[in-house]
């Protein structure tokens, strides 16, 4: 009975099962190994052990840790080279081999993992020698990336050297090649011949690091490892098809777990090697781009691109069709699920992974793949082929039912999101783990394909996709860490803002369903003016990096407003009495051109609609004052109005804080804002260098208020045919200004400004002149006093009557000619595309922290990695703890565990 088993089972150190595992970290044939002992052979035994001992990527990740790798590249580095050789060598053998993929039967799985020592045969399961070799070099490519900023000699060595053969060329592969190099520049055509003479005798190979990416989009669409076995043609096992319908793509052929699995690893490794940005300086983001995410945005085949591109993109848009097939049953729908069952949810991690590579392919801009301008004299640059791939295949969709597409898979998302906020129960549902790469994506989308902004605007649903961005951002407004993202969203909402299509759609009702906090009743203006005052007014401060995108967004959408609730009116008043106020006005240089921005708002709406905005004229006028003390600021006053509001003797309590707000809401904090923190999560940190945290990066979209500003020359900005009241208001407030006497000067240095600022008198001018408020005082002085006589002469129901006459008054023969719609775009900067890439790559390093720890404890350079302590337990952890000892969940799932 027992004749055919083996006499011997071997396996790694003697052992079987979890104890070689257990000892693989400590044993001198294990891990040790590559430290202790030089110039291990390729075809050593030792290195079997890596293709079979380990059963998933937590093996991986748990029995190998970045100090093994960095102690064997210390005493050792050529081990490491041969290791990553080695089991590069093994994955592109085993994608070839004929008995790969091999089956996945649990008894075929389990009868692998015997060696016949007797016979010399051995049961192999190839798949998993595959998925273990792309487990090894996700866990040791990271800490070979951090050695050094530039490309050290050992990785060049390994992963981008050429090797030359004495052997006759294939012509088939050598046209292959030459092929990419007929696309370069004419400059370098004499090498090319070069190259060709030294073809007929010698032979060079790929890079390691180009076979490795041919091998992964082989891995993506092998039928029978992640494509369904029934499409394969022949024994062609390698089918560039496209995952799921969608775009390009009309087949469905359903979800499978174990092909989301290894999807999954494939996807994982692939995002490793686009890491290589993180270990590089913001200054040298530019000029030392990744050479991994070159070699894929610019060297590989277009159908290879596009079916990658497009199966990534349809996956992550088919989210909401695939929320429900997922769970299955009822159980799914039931409150706190998510914590009864703690298992990954592979098809989330697949998601995520898929809008993570797409955010970073459509993010790259360095080197040689930034965006190329048709004309020197043309601002507007455009990505193409030979720049970027990717963005630029994106910018060429063009069919409306893709776009169609996009647009319900990212409103799904978004939606999903901001239905967590109005459930009854804390955290009965799961959140959506991926929400900051959809606004990322949505970005992306918007930027580079017009025609895709188009289509949004035309729609009926044209108004969600703001609305849901600023519900987000209102949900997440109070922790720091989630502040980059909501920049992001700021800049979003500002983008949509400059098309004329937005404004036109302001004017009609809410039809959008939001959260019961947030729901306003009235138009979608309304809903907009209310929600960026909560951003502005957020009661945690720190987020005046915000601030401009947001008011250059009322600013652009103010030609617009018709009908304004008086809440939303107030709102505006409020927001623009909070930035006149002198302790937050001379806090920042900055601070200035949002006054100027907010005076733009109520000149838009003076010049287009003001027989329509009773209610904001009824605001300006009862505020008259803050506009006359802001048409004869000086210094020396508004370091006066400071030192009396801080004297505790002569404080009013209406000046408890800076916002001045009458109806009692947090004012605004004249703290700095955090800049760029990349979005993380839980216990960490993630920020860009200060130097680039791009606070007043829109040059071309937030003018600085000074001498030389752009955009705020009084001659350019004010209307050409100014009447002659408005040039005598405008003389009587620039001939108000006063010297500062020394005791002004004395508190000027003493901590009124931040950052080393400190404001003077030239500076106040500078800007103080060239504020647009002559338009705002003809009103005042026009409407004003027929309002006080009309409540003189009215003594019964006065406010209707001041309704009516602000409804009906003509001021076209006050108002000079209304100037040209011309709105501010976002405009993007080196500095703002250094922030979003860190505030991508952060969200990414954040989001890998568990249960694997990719990058863990690597040394990054793209941003700072900040650990802070435990958060209090929340109510999820509690209901968690409850449902979970009731029901015994399994202990064998995945823990999550907090660094």
């Amino acid at each position: 009975m027992f004749v055919n088993l083996p006499q011997k089972l071997t396996a790694p150190f003697g052992l079987l099962g979890d104890d070689a595992k257990l000892a693989f970290p400590t044993h001198p044939g294990g891990i040790a190994k590559l430290a202790s002992v030089r110039n291990i052979p390729d075809n050593d035994t030792y290195w079997e052990q890596y293709f079979t001992l380990f059963d998933s990527a937590s093996d991986i990740f748990a029995l190998i840790n970045p100090h093994h790798i960095r102690k064997a590249l210390l005493d050792a580095p050529e081990n490491i080279a041969t290791l990553i050789r080695v089991v590069s060598t093994r994955l592109f053998n085993l994608i070839t081999d004929h008995t790969f993929p091999s089956s996945t039967g649990s008894m075929t799985a389990f009868a692998s993992s015997f060696i016949k020592a007797g016979t010399g045969m051995s049961e192999r399961n190839t798949t998993k020698e595959v998925l273990n070799c792309l487990r090894i070099l996700q866990r040791v490519l990271p800490v070979l990336f951090e050695l050094d900023a530039e490309m050290s000699p050992l990785e060049e060595d390994i992963m981008w050297k050429k090797e030359e053969l004495d052997s006759a060329p294939d012509t088939t592969e050598e046209a292959q090649f030459v092929i990419e190099d007929e696309d370069e520049d004419a400059s370098t055509s004499g090498q090319t011949q070069d190259a060709g003479q030294a073809h007929r005798t010698r032979k060079q190979l790929p890079s390691l690091a180009e076979q490795l990416f041919d091998s992964l989009f082989d891995l993506l669409f092998c039928c029978g490892f992640t494509l369904p076995l029934k499409i394969q043609i022949d024994h062609h096992k390698i089918q560039h098809v496209i995952w799921e319908k969608g775009v390009g793509s009309t087949m469905d052929f359903g979800l499978n777990a174990a092909f989301d699995t290894n999807k999954i690893e494939v996807l994982r490794l692939l995002l490793v090697l686009l890491s290589r940005q993180i270990y590089v300086s913001p200054n040298s983001l530019f000029s030392k781009p990744s050479p991994y995410t070159l070699h894929l945005v610019q060297k590989m085949p277009r159908r290879k691109v596009l079916t990658l591109l497009c199966s990534l993109l349809n996956t992550a848009m088919n989210t909401s069709s695939t929320n429900d097939k997922s769970f299955g049953s009822m159980a799914g729908r039931l409150p706190y699920n998510h914590l009864v069952f703690k298992g990954e949810d592979h098809r989330t991690t697949l998601l995520g992974l898929c809008l993570q590579v797409l955010c970073i392919l459509l993010d790259f801009q360095s080197g040689s793949a930034r965006d190329k301008a048709a004309d020197g004299s043309d601002p507007c640059a455009l990505p193409t082929p030979r720049t970027n791939v990717y963005r630029y295949f994106v910018m060429k969709l063009h069919r409306t039912q893709d776009f169609e597409f996009i647009y319900q898979g990212i409103l799904s998302i978004l939606y999903h999101q901001i239905a967590l906020t109005s459930n009854l129960l804390p955290g009965a549902r799961k959140p959506v783990p991926h929400t900051p790469e959809i606004v990322v994506l949505c970005w992306k989308m918007l930027e580079l394909n017009k025609r895709f902004l188009n289509h949004i605007l035309g729609s009926d649903k044209a108004m969600n996709l703001p609305v849901y961005l600023l519900c987000y951002g209102l949900d997440i407004r109070d922790k720091p860490q989630q502040h980059g993202l909501c920049r992001a969203i700021s800049y979003i909402v500002q983008t949509l803002s400059a098309e004329s299509a937005f404004g036109t759609n302001l004017s009609l009702p809410l039809r959008v369903q939001t959260p019961a906090k947030w729901n306003t009743a009235g138009t979608t203006a309304d809903f907009l003016i209310n929600a960026i005052h909560a951003m502005v007014t957020t009661p945690s401060g720190g987020v005046n990096s915000l601030y401009p995108a947001l008011i250059i967004t009322l600013s652009n959408l103010a030609p617009y407003f018709k009908n304004l609730s008086m809440t939303a009116s107030s709102k505006l008043m409020q927001l623009f009495t909070s930035f006149s106020n002198p302790l937050f006005l001379l806090a920042d240089e900055g601070h200035p051109r949002l006054v100027f921005f907010m005076l733009e708002v109520f000149n838009s709406v003076i010049f287009h609609h003001p027989s329509n905005n009773s209610n904001l004229l009824c605001c300006i006028l009862s505020s008259s004052k803050v506009f006359e003390d802001l048409g004869t600021f000086t210094l020396s006053k508004g370091l006066g109005e400071i030192s009396r509001v801080q004297d505790p003797a002569t404080r009013p309590e209406s000046h408890a804080t800076i916002s001045g707000d009458r109806s009692g809401e947090k004012g605004l904090s004249i703290e700095e804002g955090i800049g760029s923190t990349a979005t993380p999560t839980r216990q960490i940190d993630v920020t860009l260098p200060s130097q680039f945290e791009t606070h007043d990066d829109q040059e071309g979209t937030v003018p600085r208020i000074a001498t030389s500003s752009v955009g705020m020359d009084s001659e350019s900005n004010l209307p050409s045919a100014t009447s002659g009241k408005a040039k005598g208001k405008m003389k009587e407030r620039r001939s108000s200004s006063l010297d500062v006497n020394s005791i002004s000067e004395r508190l000027a240095g003493a901590g009124i400004g931040r950052n080393g600022f400190t404001p003077t008198q030239e500076w106040v001018a500078s800007w103080q002149e060239r504020l647009p408020l002559d338009v705002v005082m003809l009103v005042i002085s026009e409407l004003l006093p027929k309002i006080q006589q009309l409540q003189a002469s009215q003594k019964a129901n006065p406010a209707s009557a001041i309704k009516d006459l602000l409804s009906t008054n003509d001021l076209s023969h006050v108002l000079p000619q209304a100037p040209t719609i011309s709105p501010r775009r976002f405009m993007w900067s080196d500095a703002s595309i250094i922030w979003l890439t860190s505030l991508i790559w952060g969200e990414i390093y954040v989001r890998a922290m568990t249960p694997l720890g990719i990058w863990n404890g690597t040394n990054v350079r793209l941003f700072y990695v900040k650990h802070t302590q435990f958060q209090q337990r929340q109510i999820t952890d509690t209901v968690s703890q409850v449902v979970g000892g009731l029901l015994r969940r399994n202990s064998d799932a995945p823990q999550t565990w907090r660094s």
